[in-house]
């Protein structure tokens, strides 16, 4: 990771639970920001917390910027503020480059490229692992695919909120690596869900026995991270099973493609619908465990 920041001209485009603090983040570096979000009271609200300006859409935004960076909800959403009427793409001059921070499919990741690449823009698919808390602190993981110049290029400015930076091969290589990731939550979750909700009805001390294992070969940073929430049934961490549908959606979809299988995970899929039907769509996903408590 580097440790120096050239000062830089940045767009911001998606303020939400993660792009608010990342783009404060970059504005504490010294990097020169402009924002834009589709509610503009949120564009005004970040402007009035950390400076740099505000712009009335993405082309608005991109317009003299050196990095374009964006976090927004899903495929669709990308698509629109890079392509859609008043995108990125048509501010961007030449050399300019996109870094795609949104979980999307690599498909999506590989056709925005090639147009980017059309126009001698460059494009980085850069998703990110950490959560809100990882976003507001700046320690993020973040997975990147794309040329090696444009990672070169754009790894000092991502450093300002990333704890680890890395990247994974070309083009939608982010993207696949971002899906590993969920996969392997997705799993990690359902067992811890399982685990704490044994120990409940064994009348076991929760606090306790996690200290005990944690240390051991069941430790995990999801296990640190989110039992006591799950022991008092609060699930308010920011990542909502919503968007954790959406990414496993993905997951899916392309395990299809590549002839990969993942049982669990289309189970576990399965079980966050039944979280969405209790109606915790908005709930974290470490809320796997209501499901539990539910059938009781």
């Amino acid at each position: 990771m580097a440790q120096e920041w050239a000062m830089a001209k940045v767009a911001f485009l998606g303020l939400g639970v993660m792009g608010f603090p990342m783009a404060g983040h970059l504005a504490a570096k010294g990097h020169e920001v402009t924002v834009y979000n589709r509610t503009e009271a949120k564009a005004a609200d970040w402007v009035a917390r950390h400076g740099g300006r505000r712009a009335a859409s993405p082309a608005a935004a991109a317009e003299g910027a050196e990095f374009v960076m964006a976090c927004v909800g899903n495929d669709d959403d990308l698509r629109a503020i890079c392509t859609g009427e008043a995108g990125a793409f048509d501010g961007m001059a030449p050399g300019a480059i996109f870094v795609d921070h949104t979980t999307v499919s690599a498909r999506v990741t590989r056709d925005l490229s090639d147009i980017a690449r059309g126009l001698g823009l460059g494009f980085v698919d850069a998703p990110v692992s950490g959560g809100q808390a990882g976003a507001e602190n700046g320690v993020l993981s973040v997975m990147c695919g794309g040329s090696e110049p444009d990672y070169a290029a754009a790894e000092p400015v991502i450093a300002a909120y990333a704890r680890i930076c890395r990247r994974m091969g070309d083009s939608g290589a982010g993207q696949m690596t971002k899906m590993v990731n969920q996969i392997c939550i997705a799993g990690l979750v359902q067992g811890l869900s399982e685990g704490l909700h044994f120990a409940e009805k064994a009348g076991l001390d929760i606090a306790g026995v996690v200290e005990v294992i944690s240390q051991g070969a069941a430790g995990s940073w999801q296990m640190a991270n989110r039992h006591q929430g799950m022991a008092e049934n609060r699930f308010d961490y920011g990542f909502a099973v919503d968007w954790m549908r959406k990414d496993l959606g993905i997951c899916l979809a392309t395990a299809d493609e590549t002839g990969a299988s993942l049982p669990v995970t289309a189970l576990v899929d399965q079980f966050y619908k039944d979280i969405q039907r209790m109606g915790g769509g908005r709930w974290d996903t470490s809320s796997l465990i209501r499901r539990l408590r539910a059938a009781d």
